[in-house]
Order: structure tokens, then C-alpha cells, then sequence
């Protein structure tokens, strides 16, 4: 099983950008969370779990990652990051592979307590769910959704 994780715009910053919203953990080590968990949910499926983690402040390199996931990912975990709210295109990508390629929207933050501009995800429609304010642990639980449902189909 491959999965996919995309990071959108700032996330390269986690760990230093506003940190009292944010969080001190990194994107690194959010990725060696997720890598460990991995590991676990392999070893009780007995089938290889690998993850391609990728970030991009560019919204055409967030399009074009998904377009080019059909063959070579089974799911994907999304953090949108400030696309979420304004990218019809990453919500037009989502879409276009949703039935090959099942997507879960990850938030360090809840995007419901923030500002009201952040309450409304385009992309989150396109995705079979949402994990949002639990910080760097919502990758994780995102991982665990996504593998959960791939492995019930």
C-alpha cells in the first residue's frame, strides 16, 4: 500500500511560524511520526505500507502531484494548508482521481475556531473525511483512517 502526503503552503515553516497556534513540532518530525505508525499498521496487516511525503507553496505542483497519483498511490493525506479555503483546483485534482485514489484532509489547527475566512474547506468534499486540532497527532490519525478504509475495500 502507497500513500501519498501532501503539505501545502508554509507547513515547510512548522515548528517556528506562530508556534502558539502551530505547535514546535516540524514537519520532519511529523513525517517520522507517521513513518513509525506506518511500520505498526504493516505489521498488523502483514503488507508493506510506504509513504512519499512531499510539500509545496505552489498550488500547480499540489495539482499536478494529484493528478499524477492514480498508479502510483492507493490514498492520499491532504493538508490543504491556506488552499483549503480558496483552491478550486486542488478541489477540481481531489476530485478527478476520488475513485481511485481516496483522500483524507488533514488541520494541525481547527479550522472551525479560527477566523470565519477558515471555516469553509472547498477541498473537504472531495476527500472521504477531515481530522482538524489535534496538531502533528492528525497526520497520524489520518494515516490510520486512510489505511482503515483501503483495507475494508
Amino acid at each position: 500500500m502507497n500513500i501519498l502526503v501532501l503539505n501545502g503552503p508554509n507547513l515547510q515553516l512548522l515548528g517556528t511560524r506562530e508556534p502558539e497556534l502551530y505547535g514546535v513540532e516540524t514537519l520532519e518530525s511529523i513525517r517520522t511520526r507517521m513513518e513509525e505508525r506506518a511500520g505498526e499498521l504493516a505489521e498488523q496487516l502483514d503488507e508493506p505500507i510506504g509513504l512519499e511525503f512531499r510539500q509545496s507553496n505552489h498550488e500547480g505542483d499540489l495539482v499536478d502531484w494529484i493528478g499524477a497519483a492514480p498508479g502510483q498511490a492507493d490514498g492520499l493525506v491532504i493538508n490543504p494548508a491556506a488552499y483549503t479555503h480558496t483552491s478550486l483546483a486542488l478541489a477540481d485534482a481531489l476530485k478527478a482521481v476520488a475513485d481511485r485514489v481516496p483522500a483524507v484532509e488533514v488541520h494541525l489547527t481547527s479550522i472551525q475556531a479560527r477566523e470565519p475566512v477558515r471555516h469553509a474547506s472547498l477541498t473537504a468534499p472531495a476527500c472521504i473525511g477531515q481530522i482538524a486540532g489535534f496538531g502533528g497527532l492528525g497526520y497520524v490519525l489520518a494515516l490510520e483512517a486512510l489505511v482503515d478504509a483501503l483495507s475494508s475495500t
